[in-house]
């Protein structure tokens, strides 16, 4: 886009230059010194393809380019060469004349709202982190797979070693157990079929069986917890939340010594989110 707003109607002769007192056997070459974009061009370029990015935004019917030229300053000529980059490029389209917002802009738009969804999550992990005094996680099972979406933790209360891949244990995991329990049968074997059950430690699941009859068995909206299943030393508590059809659990960790700690802990999270579900529940869709 650097030469896209360089297209005057009359051309003019650069000034000249002074005559160099260099000897022609010691002036650099081309070669040796490559030539440097302007970045000032660079910059004005950019900031006139920006400018008419928002103008256009602020015409939700659409704006022709003459309309544009004129509230955003540009010479017409200029106007004209960045906008069509802009329509090649897909951050515009153009129908009948009028100029809209294309795919690419559009793109950039919901990946900032994502972004903002992804920070009020953020956020409220650290205030459950610091007001019960744990590391807290997000997860969805999204498209047949555990995705661990945002972990909130502490130097003095860290979160569980990912030693071992969670999209692939979830059978030993609180997090992989909550998320399988709210999915329907097909699902799970699914998921256990791609991802086996295999032993980690002395106390995990040990075999699918077992965890499908364990997984009959929780009960809707309960806390699930595992001891030392992922990692010795770990204790784990995860929460189901559901949003529409969107399987998902907020979770918690502690060490095996404060076991006791728990289920109240857990019973605190379930609290909290119940509380902040509703403003958060576009944004856990993440």
């Amino acid at each position: 886009m650097a030469t896209a707003d360089t297209a005057p109607a009359v051309p003019h002769a650069p000034p000249a230059q002074p005559r160099s007192s260099t000897p022609p056997a010691q002036r650099p070459t081309s070669a040796a010194v490559p030539e440097q974009p302007h970045s000032a061009t660079l910059i004005g370029s950019v900031q006139r393809a920006m400018r008419l990015l928002e103008t256009v935004a602020e015409h939700e019917y659409g704006a022709p380019a003459k309309q544009l030229a004129r509230e955003t300053g540009l010479a017409l000529p200029t106007a004209y060469h960045l906008l069509r980059t802009l329509v090649h490029e897909g951050y515009l389209r153009r129908d009948k004349g009028l100029f809209f917002l294309g795919e690419a802009a559009e793109r950039l738009g919901s990946s900032g709202a994502q972004q903002k969804r992804r920070s009020a999550v953020a956020a409220a992990l650290a205030q459950w982190r610091d007001s019960i005094g744990v590391p807290v996680y997000y997860a969805m099972y999204r498209d047949g797979e555990i995705e661990v979406m945002c972990v909130s933790d502490t130097p003095s209360t860290p979160a569980v070693e990912e030693w071992a891949d969670f999209r692939e244990t979830g059978h030993a995991h609180a997090i992989g157990q909550c998320l399988l329990s709210q999915v329907d049968e097909d699902a799970r074997r699914d998921h256990l079929d791609r991802y086996p059950v295999l032993p980690l430690t002395p106390y995990t699941v040990r075999d699918s069986q077992s965890l499908l009859r364990r997984l009959d068995r929780m009960r809707r909206m309960e806390p699930v917890t595992e001891r030392q299943e992922y990692a010795l030393g770990t204790v784990c508590a995860a929460i189901p939340i559901t949003v529409g059809t969107t399987a998902a659990t907020m979770a918690l960790s502690l060490p095996a010594h404060q076991a006791d700690r728990l289920l109240p802990a857990a019973r605190q999270l379930q609290a909290e989110v119940g509380q902040h579900l509703g403003t958060l529940a576009i944004s856990i869709s993440i």
